[in-house]
């Protein structure tokens, strides 16, 4: 079992920027692949990005490449996104997931942990 809890949502203004922590306990994250997803109100839950935890290989999806960096901290077992040039479109519910292959996934139900979720408000 691998626990996931997310810090650092919030509200802020378009332009702004935010990073979101994701905290990972129960499991040593050698073999696992960390994942940021969100959702907004009335949609589906979108890949954002996700990082191959050995090898520290990122990958972001179109919408948010060039503004959102993933990036790891091996001794505190917390991956990072950093999210700038925040937009209104960006708002959702933040969520940090762990799929035990070391292996990209894009896809939802690839995952097999979740945490609880952080919500992130983006003001015009």
């Amino acid at each position: 079992q691998v626990q996931l809890v997310e810090f650092g949502g919030g509200l802020v203004q378009a332009g702004d920027s935010l990073r979101l922590s994701c905290a990972a306990s129960g499991r040593t994250l050698s073999r696992y692949t960390l994942g940021w997803f969100r959702q907004a109100p009335g949609k589906e839950r979108e890949f954002v990005g996700a990082i191959i935890w050995s090898s520290g290989y990122t990958y972001d999806a179109d919408s948010v490449k060039g503004r959102f960096t993933i990036s790891r901290d091996y001794a505190k077992s917390t991956v990072y996104l950093q999210m700038n040039s925040l937009k209104p479109e960006d708002a959702a519910v933040y969520y940090c997931a762990a799929d035990s292959n070391p292996v990209l996934r894009i896809r939802a139900d690839e995952y097999d942990y979740w945490g609880q979720g952080t919500q992130v408000t983006v003001s015009p």
